[in-house]
């Protein structure tokens, strides 16, 4: 026996645009505004007009060689943090931890080997 189900309300739908008010209008720019605001593209981040903080550049003038062993420096010095803070956790996190400083140390052995290739320019 098969049960009749009854027909799902009927949606209303209005026909007419919903930009035919001006208020709505508005609030829609407002809202293309906002959103243009907050969801800026990254293309348009790097064409903004100030400066980047030189901090955070590497100086154009160094060598491969001096940009190479600072990384290095800086994977060894990640490892030993990563293994100090590993000694610190849970056996799960540490694992997760252990894992991430064998990362970074296969990471500083690459940029050794790089390292050893560099020629010097003098």
């Amino acid at each position: 026996m098969k049960k009749p189900t009854p027909n799902p309300p009927e949606v209303e739908t209005d026909p007419t645009s919903p930009y035919e008010s001006i208020d709505s209008r508005k609030l829609h720019d407002a809202a293309e505004r906002a959103l243009d605001h907050y969801l800026v593209s990254p293309v348009s981040i790097m064409h903004c007009a100030h400066e980047p903080e030189p901090m955070y550049l590497a100086n154009p003038k160094y060598n491969a060689e001096s940009l190479l062993a600072n990384a290095s420096e800086t994977l060894g010095s990640a490892t030993e943090m990563l293994n100090n803070f590993a000694a610190t956790l849970d056996s799960s996190c540490r694992k997760t931890a252990l894992g991430i400083a064998q990362v970074v140390m296969v990471a500083e052995l690459a940029v050794n080997q790089a390292l050893d290739h560099v020629e010097l320019n003098e």
